[in-house]
Order: structure tokens, then sequence, then C-alpha cells
């Protein structure tokens, strides 16, 4: 759903469904890498934290658009994606390549 509005928003189309979807994408991205980030949490924590730090992404992804005075929708849905990317890829190797070889060694 989130990635819908993600394109929605990137392709300029004119939907009603446009607003709330890119909403949800702007929220629902950085919260989810960053819940993933954070697995040792307790759930509650987890969501918390996720949540408030998607928040502030968006803030600081908004904040430095318009200082830069280059505000627009699609700068700001393509910034927030990549933060999220980054937050998420060192996760992503961490499980992929160092996860499996520690539990291999300790088993």
């Amino acid at each position: 759903m989130g990635g819908f509005g993600a394109l929605l928003a990137l392709t300029d189309t004119d939907s009603p469904l446009r607003g709330p979807l890119t909403l949800f994408f702007l929220l629902a991205a950085p919260a989810t890498a960053i819940a993933v980030a954070l697995r040792g949490l307790e759930p509650f924590g987890r969501v918390l934290a996720s949540i408030a730090g998607a928040i502030v992404v968006n803030m600081l992804v908004a904040q430095g658009m318009l200082a830069v005075h280059r505000w627009s929708v699609r700068g700001g849905v393509v910034a927030v994606t990549v933060i999220s990317l980054l937050v998420f890829a060192p996760v992503l190797v961490r499980r992929l390549y160092g996860r499996s070889e520690t539990l291999d060694k300790v088993q």
C-alpha cells in the first residue's frame, strides 16, 4: 500500500488516493526500517521508537529541503526512501553474512 503511494507520488498521478497513500509511505518506510534495526527491543518499545524515528526522519527531510529551497513531493519521497534504505541495508547485510557465520561457529 505504501509502495503504491510512493509510485503515485513519483509519477504525479491525479488520484484521490495519492495523498493518503503517500503519507502512509512516508511514515511506514522509515518506521519499518527502524523497527527492523531495533530487533532486540520489546515490541512496545520497538513500535514507539520506530514511529518516533519515522517522524524525525520526515521532519529532518522537510527541514533540509526547505532550508535549501528545493521542496518537492517527489524529492521528499526519494529522500525518505534513500534514508530508509540506508538504515535497512546494514541490517540486511549483517543478517545475510555476519549472523549466519556466528551461529555456525556457536553450534
